[in-house]
């Protein structure tokens, strides 16, 4: 943003972003994405024109604000993969008063209908012919939904193009009285995030709400000193913190360009030299995993040198002393090694900003030695979503932590070290659910369900998690007892627990059904080698994990179970494994079994 701007210029709802780029810094690539094998550019000017267009055809049907009430909203969902018709959708929408309600196109049918059940969607985006038949397969559990448009065409259904119509000067009108009806405190989106027993819940996000927090988070933006920045989007848009940074990079004067898939990402990179872009962990491992597998099929000298590089990567610091010997060398490793690394990424990467789940420090050391900063941040989407975040600059950086708060953003650490969190980025509460709001909320200040410290009064430190809920270095979460409730449905486990966090998926732990295998054994008269041997025995792991397969059905791939390991002996009350009410004592069962737990992932 231009620094002269004054604050009171700044925009206040979310689809303000189109005229302030306008009028600050248009671009003839605000959205990029690959259309027939070639780069599509849509400038500035014609991105909001589609959007008029759209907005305008849904005033037509009838999509409005209602009665300026959430519940009387229309709601309209968008399901499908990134694409720049995913974001003219979202902010035709909202111009209508209407609220959008993005799900990720990886969602299981029965999740998909209790959404769009629950908010009683009427009219739905799809990506494509295989998100439309998901809608086909629940389609008459939907009586509310209406209408279905695709984005890509697909047969027997209408093209969002379709709803790009002409604008008369009475469309022109009502467009601009319906957005100037919408108020920032409005609610703009409904976006599901997964309970603790299973059962999604809708978090509400005003236009005020993600605006702040796009605002609070452009500053980190322009440290990062390039004029004109591109940025790669692959994460999915309907998580909160891809959509936030997408609203954040169009007030900053960002191009964005779309991935063409998470297979594509590696060729997208060197194509489109993007100066930053965000991730999760995962696949900064990923990246990082690449990179090693390189290096040892590395021979001879070369491989010393990637290896010496790579340890001297490891022992960087920020915020200290460096001694000239480290300082050369580092030069040398960078010219010789490290250069080849950036190369990899485009040639251009200034910044990865990274969410959604801890990253390694190892990572981020040999990351940023590279001169590829790694600028961790942290939040969660009822917060809209980001409570704070390391900068650009050294000086506001450090490893280990998420880093200073957000402009904006106030945080206390409760007696029992939760993080709570106050500011106006703080969700409006949950979609019909104020029992669960009232759980969340002490006053004006989130619970956030982490336990955390300030380290020199600055920077912000997660050391441990409150909540249940698992989450994955991919930065998904996941419910674990609707699965451990359907896994002990199988007549072969008689307890389980699982078992992931931070880790690449998700793992368990098994207390199989001992007396049943007895029985197992004796029916195919082969000897039973007992509960110790039998843990090892072919015969028993086929049967759990045949069980494990067909449970895994009912779960999203991030949610089922990869890999598990088989326990010697049953969790009980005296054991400490249990609660008197017959609960896992989760944090007691992974200190006792820390072993079996490192035996699934090493």
């Amino acid at each position: 943003m231009d620094q002269n701007t004054t604050s009171t210029e700044f925009p206040k709802r979310l689809f303000d972003c189109l005229s302030f780029q306008l009028e600050h810094f248009p671009l003839p690539d605000m959205l990029v994405a690959k259309e027939n094998g070639t780069w599509r550019k849509y400038s500035t000017a014609e991105v909001g024109q589609k959007i008029e267009q759209i907005s305008a055809a849904l005033l037509k049907m009838g999509f409005s604000g209602g009665d300026g009430s959430i519940e009387g909203r229309d709601k309209i969902g968008i399901i499908s993969q990134n694409c720049p018709e995913w974001i003219m959708a979202d902010m035709a929408i909202q111009q209508t008063g209407a609220v959008s309600v993005p799900v990720y196109p990886n969602i299981t049918n029965h999740e998909l209908q209790f959404i769009l059940a629950d908010a009683s969607v009427k009219m739905i985006f799809v990506g494509d012919t295989t998100l439309y038949q998901k809608i086909v397969e629940i389609r008459e559990e939907l009586p509310a939904l209406e209408h279905v448009y695709s984005f890509k065409p697909v047969a027997g259904i209408p093209q969002l193009t379709d709803l790009m119509i002409d604008v008369t000067p009475q469309l022109k009108l009502q467009v601009a009285q319906s957005k100037d009806a919408v108020k920032e405190t409005d609610l703009a989106t409904v976006l599901y995030t997964s309970g603790t027993t299973g059962t999604p819940k809708g978090v509400m996000l005003s236009h005020g709400n993600i605006v702040s927090n796009s605002l609070g988070a452009a500053h980190v933006i322009q440290e990062v000193g390039v004029k004109h920045k591109k940025v790669l989007s692959f994460l999915p848009l309907n998580h909160g913190f891809e959509r936030m940074a997408t609203y954040c990079f169009f007030y900053s004067g960002a191009a964005v360009y779309y991935a063409e898939s998470m297979e594509k990402i590696s060729e997208n990179l060197k194509e489109v030299k993007p100066t930053l872009f965000t991730t999760v962990p995962r696949l900064l491992e990923k990246v990082y995993e690449g990179i090693l597998a390189k290096g040892n099929e590395l021979t001879g000298i070369k491989r010393k040198l990637f290896f010496w590089a790579l340890k001297l990567a490891e022992e960087f610091e920020i915020n200290k002393p460096k001694s000239l010997s480290y300082k050369l060398q580092l030069a040398v490793a960078d010219k010789l090694i490290f250069s080849k690394w950036r190369d990899a990424l485009g040639g251009e990467v200034k910044s990865i900003i990274t969410g959604a789940a801890a990253c390694q420090v190892r990572l981020l050391k040999i990351f940023t030695a590279a001169k590829i900063v790694i600028q961790e941040g942290y939040g969660l989407t009822e917060a809209s979503p980001i409570i704070s975040g390391n900068r650009y600059n050294e000086k506001n950086r450090m490893f280990g932590t998420v880093g200073p708060l957000l402009k904006g953003v106030e945080v206390k650490i409760a007696e029992d070290g939760e993080i709570l969190c106050k500011g106006p980025n703080v969700m409006m509460g949950y979609y019909k659910r104020p029992d669960l709001t009232a759980e969340v909320m002490e006053g004006e200040w989130l619970r956030t369900g982490d336990i955390g410290t300030f380290i020199d009064g600055k920077f912000l430190k997660i050391t441990d998690r409150k909540k249940e809920l698992i989450k994955t270095s991919g930065g998904k979460f996941v419910a674990p007892q609707p699965i451990e409730n359907k896994m002990v449905e199988s007549p072969w486990i008689e307890q389980i627990m699982v078992v992931g966090e931070l880790q690449k998926f998700v793992g368990a732990l098994v207390v199989p059904a001992f007396e049943a295998l007895k029985k197992w054994y004796l029916e195919q008269e082969k000897p039973y080698p007992g509960n110790e041997k039998v843990l090892e025995d072919r015969h028993a792991k086929e049967l759990i994990g045949a069980s494990v397969i067909h449970f895994n059905k009912h779960f999203n791939p991030v949610e089922q179970i990869k890999k598990f390991r088989l326990i010697p002996n049953a969790w009980t009350i005296e054991g400490g494994e249990l609660t008197p009410t017959l609960k896992l004592k989760r944090k007691m069962i992974i200190e006792k079994y820390q072993e079996f737990i490192k035996s699934i992932y090493n």
